[in-house]
């Protein structure tokens, strides 16, 4: 069976079972209620799915930040470098 891959699926197959065994377990504690592997996965993907345009544009943001940063110390490692 082919796998389809989803922009928003950015998780290893590791860190999908763990959420999909953290989703199962809350149902269980905090609902008293079962749910399969399937449910949990479907549960997982919406919540991917729902949430990936916040978290990529804060993803860019963050990075964004972080170029600023590095272009501000690149220009000061430029500046020591000149003869004044």
């Amino acid at each position: 069976m082919t796998k389809i891959k989803r922009k928003w699926d950015i998780l290893t197959d590791d860190q999908k079972q763990v959420a999909q065994r953290e989703i199962i377990g809350f149902f269980q504690k905090e609902l008293d209620q079962e749910i399969g592997i399937i449910i949990a996965d479907k549960l997982l993907d919406f919540f991917q799915e729902m949430n990936f345009p916040a978290t990529y544009n804060y993803a860019i943001e963050d990075s964004k930040k972080l170029l600023r940063q590095r272009f501000v110390d690149f220009e000061i490692d430029l500046d020591l470098l000149t003869n004044k």
